[in-house]
């Protein structure tokens, strides 16, 4: 897999994940909306350690900062 998720993406992600999560754990959000938004922030979290979002790749964007490498 080519990495097409860079640096700010990554912590966009993560920070959004995070947010949704403490919010799901909190109460705030809770029901079909709370367990829709929690698989999301499951993604979310894992494109972000992963840096790579499929996504991405169908539409054909790309957001990493650091260009590959010639072989």
């Amino acid at each position: 897999m080519k990495k097409n998720v860079g640096t700010i993406d990554r912590i966009f992600r993560f920070i959004v994940a995070a947010v949704i999560c403490y919010l799901f754990f909190t109460g705030v959000i809770s029901s079909t909306l709370g367990t829709v938004l929690i698989v999301v922030a499951m993604i979310f979290a894992l494109t972000s350690l992963m840096s790579f979002c499929p996504i991405y790749s169908i539409i054909g964007m790309d957001t990493c900062d650091v260009p590959e490498k010639l072989a």
